[in-house]
């Protein structure tokens, strides 16, 4: 049986378990508190973090691995769209710079060099690249969610709920409309279940 250990808020353990979800991988979920990880987990993957993916026996703990594993398990809408280069790009910009001004904008109170406006400013270049990737379609690559929209979601919908009026009056009115496509889709919904 496949275990994966998980934070059930963590943007990270989210986009593996919908990636797990959508491929139809049979998973046991092991909620984390992250103040008292459990002893299995920390035996297999020592640095502490989910999600951590147990298949049986085989350690996997870094969410995008977690999802590309999965995808190689059963991608029946092309999630991988053929290998295209795009993908991983979105999802290192996404990982590499736009988590950073993430995070300084949503705790700016750890980062007082800046007013909270600066990051919000430096993240939202990002949201404007997604916007304009978004023109004439519903995803952001192709005409149905691929590995980058899953893989960007949980982070894009953070940086939202930081500050959910000013985000709802942003000009970024198609990323609001995919940000609530998922949100109301029934593989989000699905894995957010408490």
């Amino acid at each position: 049986m496949n275990t994966l250990y998980s934070f059930r808020r963590c943007p990270y353990a989210m986009r593996a378990r919908m990636a797990l979800r959508y491929c139809g991988v049979p998973v046991e979920i092991v909620e984390v508190s992250l103040k008292a990880k459990p002893a299995e987990m920390l035996a297999i993957s020592p640095k502490g973090t989910v999600p951590v993916l147990d298949a049986d026996g085989q350690v996997i703990d870094e969410s995008l691995e977690i999802m590309r594993w999965a995808l190689a398990q059963n991608d029946p809408q092309d999630w991988l769209l053929s290998g295209d280069a795009r993908v991983a790009e979105l999802i290192e910009a996404n990982d590499q710079v736009f988590k950073v001004h993430l995070n300084r904008y949503k705790y700016a109170e750890r980062y007082p060099e800046q007013p909270m406006e600066v990051y919000r400013a430096e993240g939202e270049m990002f949201l404007r690249r997604l916007e304009e990737l978004l023109e004439g379609r519903d995803y952001l690559l192709t005409d149905h969610p691929s590995l980058a929209d899953v893989a960007l979601m949980p982070f894009v919908r953070q940086f939202a709920h930081v500050d959910r009026e000013w985000f709802a009056q942003t000009p970024y009115v198609r990323l609001q409309a995919w940000l609530q496509r998922f949100l109301e889709s029934e593989l989000f919904t699905s894995i957010m279940k408490k």
